[in-house]
């Protein structure tokens, strides 16, 4: 489907042509890809180590192909280049605690979601239009904070995510939320217009030491930039994408100086890896997938299990909801997935949400969430049995494996 999409940009590339193409046509279901280049990239790699990459033949080859098509990436820019090694920020919420990314990641719009509706309760019933209001109107607070974030390295976020981190704040944030309707983007304090950041790989893994990973990986669009590095292999992201651009245009807010482009700098994302731990103990692996509505997706996964009572299957299953503020529209989901499964907001919920104001739209598609639940109710000191139930959200045809 996603190849057809670009069909245009896959035969406008030469290094996409030779891997997605034959004969001049996309190939076909059945038919073999082969990337003959990045298998020699990466057995360079794995031979000879990083420095092949960043200093050697490797990254000449990919600024040599970078150049062809305009680009202006250097050596020097790959042999400055560092990982950024950054604390996971962590928050109690009430009986657990969540681990999650730092800013410029999804972890702090994310808990703040958290912390508003926790301040509800737990809630009865698993189709309540009444909570799902309160999803939606959280939602529009969070994305409305959100856009005050930026790279720590280059922007003092330091206040901003004490507020998002703080109970007392969404406390304060829930006051502003009314049962019975909702409202224009200017009552939650939002500034800026929103960035639309696009799709993302994310798997989540509990080994049998209790070794936790949740890992999420992005080439942001379909294809990146498509542009694929005919002498690497390589696939070219088009993350900058994710940065706020300086417009023109007046009808809209504008865009959020802290997101704003600066040499070496992260742009904002909505990955949204998270960790939850009960007594110290590992609870629950989740993170998902779906650019923008990420954050949305994992907070209701997570909800669902621990405030609604939802099994991890259910949790995963249940229709979502996602709001990002501007446009002023709630998406729901409404579509009939590759396994044949079916996922749809209810039409009483849909018809609550008309009535409180909400504008609707339907979609076909969403995040994917991958969620893992660790029962260690059972775990003692002498050695318990333990259980473990990973879901692999169906709606891209996944399936959890154990070994």
């Amino acid at each position: 489907m996603q190849m057809h999409r670009t069909e245009s940009g896959i035969l406008a590339d030469e290094g996409l042509r030779h891997v997605f193409t034959s004969n001049g046509s996309l190939l076909k279901t059945g038919e073999t890809c082969r990337n003959w280049k990045l298998a020699q990239t990466l057995r360079d790699i794995s031979n000879f180590g990083p420095r092949a990459f960043y200093n050697g033949s490797i990254g000449s080859k990919l600024v040599r192909d970078i150049h062809k098509v305009g680009g202006i990436l250097t050596m020097k820019d790959l042999q400055n280049y560092r990982v950024k090694l950054r604390k996971p920020i962590s928050s109690d919420t009430p009986g657990f605690k969540i681990l999650a990314m730092p800013p410029p990641s999804g972890g702090p719009p994310m808990i703040l979601m958290l912390n508003i509706l926790s301040q509800y309760g737990n809630v009865s019933g698993v189709s309540d239009p009444l909570w799902v209001h309160r999803e939606i109107e959280s939602l529009k607070h969070v994305f409305a904070v959100r856009m005050n974030l930026g790279d720590p390295e280059f922007v003092n976020v330091t206040n901003v995510l004490a507020d998002m981190l703080s109970p007392k704040f969404a406390e304060e944030l829930k006051k502003t939320i009314y049962d019975n309707r909702t409202f224009d983007p200017s009552h939650y304090g939002g500034r800026w217009n929103q960035i639309h950041d696009h799709g993302t790989s994310h798997l989540s893994i509990i080994d049998n030491e209790q070794n936790a990973v949740s890992m999420t990986t992005t080439v942001n669009g379909y294809f990146g930039a498509q542009i694929l590095s005919s002498s690497t292999g390589i696939i070219l992201n088009n993350e900058m994408g994710d940065f706020s651009i300086p417009g023109n245009d007046s009808t809209v807010p504008p865009p959020a100086p802290p997101n704003f482009i600066r040499p070496g700098k992260r742009p904002l994302s909505s990955m949204t890896p998270t960790i939850v731990l009960k007594d110290e103990q590992l609870k629950a692996v989740v993170g998902a997938s779906g650019g923008g509505m990420i954050i949305a997706a994992t907070a209701q996964v997570l909800l669902n299990h621990f405030a609604r009572g939802l099994d991890p299957l259910s949790s995963v299953m249940a229709p979502r909801v996602y709001h990002q503020l501007l446009p002023n529209v709630v998406q729901y989901e409404n579509w009939t997935t590759v396994t044949g499964d079916h996922f749809e907001v209810p039409a009483q919920i849909r018809k609550a949400l008309h009535k409180k104001g909400h504008v609707l739209n339907p979609l076909s598609g969403g995040s994917i969430c991958q969620f893992i639940v660790q029962q260690i109710e059972a775990l003692k000191s002498n050695g318990g049995t333990r259980e473990i139930v990973a879901v692999s959200d169906p709606r891209k045809g996944g399936f959890p494996a154990g070994f």
